[in-house]
């Protein structure tokens, strides 16, 4: 990566990894991701409602996960990225105390004029396994040029 935070976009490749995010998932990134994004079912606040329903413990919503991985591509991309599609399927649950690993490799290249766009696929594994899995394209600008 260079040092403007945007990858070489001459150097990308097929296979190449993306740098990992970790995330420490607290009650508060879980409650606070549920209240931005005004979620207000008691699951992802109210443990006591969350181990009624059969979990261990309150649990992270789908557009909290949405944003994270969000985050994961365009911290990669730069600030000249644009992520253009986000495809995502969840898988088990993430908990307060857990770490959500973000990896993800280049699946895809192709030119569109000055422009790259980069197919991705990605995982964020948690303390229980594949919390999301997922796909997206981003596109990147070329040097002196913005996506």
């Amino acid at each position: 990566m260079s040092t403007d935070a945007r990858p070489d976009v001459d150097a990308i490749r097929v296979g190449d990894p993306l740098p990992e995010l970790r995330i420490d998932v607290t009650a508060t990134v879980i409650v606070a991701g549920a209240l931005a994004t005004r979620d207000f079912m008691p699951v992802h606040h109210d443990r006591d409602f969350a181990q009624q329903q059969g979990a261990p413990d309150i649990f992270m919503n789908i557009l909290s996960d949405t944003g994270y991985c969000s985050r994961f591509l365009t911290d990669w991309a730069g600030p000249d990225g644009r992520l253009t599609r986000l495809a995502i399927r969840l898988g088990v649950p993430v908990h307060p105390g857990h770490t959500l690993v973000y990896t993800g490799e280049v699946a895809g290249l192709r030119e569109e004029g000055e422009e790259l766009v980069v197919d991705v696929s990605f995982r964020a594994v948690g303390d229980l396994g594949d919390h999301v899995t997922g796909t997206a394209t981003l596109v990147l600008a070329r040097r002196g040029t913005r996506a």
